[in-house]
């Protein structure tokens, strides 16, 4: 069993993990920390690595600024679905996949949601769908640490649209290697866990 903390589009680290097999539980008793992947992921841009955040609503925050995962709210003071949107089809638009693909990711971001929790589990099951990765996830039932997610020092390259502009970007979203790969995804995250 492990346990992962939520993420926005996590890094391929993070979904390498779900290839072991085992029982995946996503950590919704924590408190949410600001600046990490929890709403957060870093994309290949045109001008190089982009990281795109998903504002959340501090109106719940108790004092200290502390809420916990399952509670964050996401902010709309802001477009940020059509800036999202717009950051990916910019990046990924020559990308092998993105013509096939975009029709799976564009409604989750037309969609008004409450929770980032809830966000995030839609990407994530969206993401393995695609990838035919059928992992055992579940939501904590109580505060479990978060094992965080390991950096993957041995990232062999693939195929990324601005390499030919500032190299090799490794451990981006697993956005990045969905639209490069398609079903070539999972091979790969097999190929980094082995």
């Amino acid at each position: 069993m492990m346990t992962l903390p939520s993420a926005y589009l996590p890094p391929i680290s993070w979904f390498a993990q779900l290839c072991s097999g085992e029982p995946c539980y996503i950590e919704q008793y924590e408190h949410f920390h600001k600046q990490t992947l929890r709403n957060r992921c870093v994309i290949d841009a045109p001008n190089g690595a982009l990281q795109l955040t998903v504002p959340v609503d501090k109106s719940n925050f108790l004092a200290g600024g502390k809420c916990l995962m399952k509670d964050v709210r996401i902010s709309y003071h802001q477009d940020w679905q059509h800036q999202h949107w717009n950051a990916l089809e910019a990046s990924y638009y020559n990308s092998p996949f993105f013509e096939y693909l975009q029709d799976d990711f564009r409604p989750i971001y037309q969609k008004k949601w409450t929770f980032l929790l809830d966000l995030n589990e839609c990407l994530i099951e969206k993401c393995c769908e695609l990838i035919d990765l059928q992992p055992e996830i579940h939501r904590t039932q109580d505060f479990q640490k978060a094992e965080g997610h390991p950096n993957v020092t041995e990232c062999p390259p693939y195929y990324q649209v601005f390499s030919h502009k500032h190299g090799f970007l490794p451990d981006l979203s697993i956005i990045d290697l969905i639209f490069n790969l398609g079903p070539e995804s999972l091979l790969y995250l097999q190929r980094i866990t082995a």
